[in-house]
């Protein structure tokens, strides 16, 4: 396990159940305890590790029975994916989202090997002479403009 820090092991354990069912809940505390963790670090995990940008759909629900479900997105039978991965893209998208937007894309079965590397060339940082904060509107454009092509296709 050398090279793997508690958030990779944490999410590897997650994916691997998830690998088995459509969706999964746990309980934060659990989990915790589980890896001898506090409960932040598993919200840390959720938060950076299971985003709409690499595929996957979370809910919460605090309080005593509070629960959290993550469930691998279905981009092929959900539209409403590619308008919440719209949304959640805003004016900026740095090159680590743009990355997972396709990877999550291509995964998802919406874009082929080909189509993937073509949208990786026009998002990657080399393809513009701009500085880092045109470069990422740039990107949120044209990678918004490949969601709605992609939503209207379908």
């Amino acid at each position: 396990m050398t090279g793997k820090n508690i958030s990779d092991l944490i999410e590897q354990y997650l994916k691997e159940i998830l690998a088995d069912n459509e969706q999964i809940e746990i309980r934060r505390s659990e989990i915790a305890g589980l890896f001898d963790v506090v409960p932040s670090q598993i919200n840390y995990v959720i938060n950076t590790r299971f985003t709409i940008q690499n595929g996957y759909i979370v809910e919460s629900k605090r309080g005593g029975g509070g629960y959290i479900r993550i469930e691998k997105a279905n981009l092929l039978d959900d539209c409403d994916v590619l308008d919440v991965l719209i949304e959640g893209i805003g004016n900026r998208l740095s090159l680590h989202d743009g990355e997972a937007i396709v990877k999550t894309l291509y995964e998802g079965g919406l874009i082929d090997r080909r189509e993937a590397n073509i949208i990786l060339a026009v998002v990657d940082k080399n393809a513009y002479n701009a500085d880092n904060d045109l470069t990422e509107v740039m990107r949120a454009n044209v990678m918004i403009s490949v969601l709605n092509h992609l939503r209207y296709e379908k």
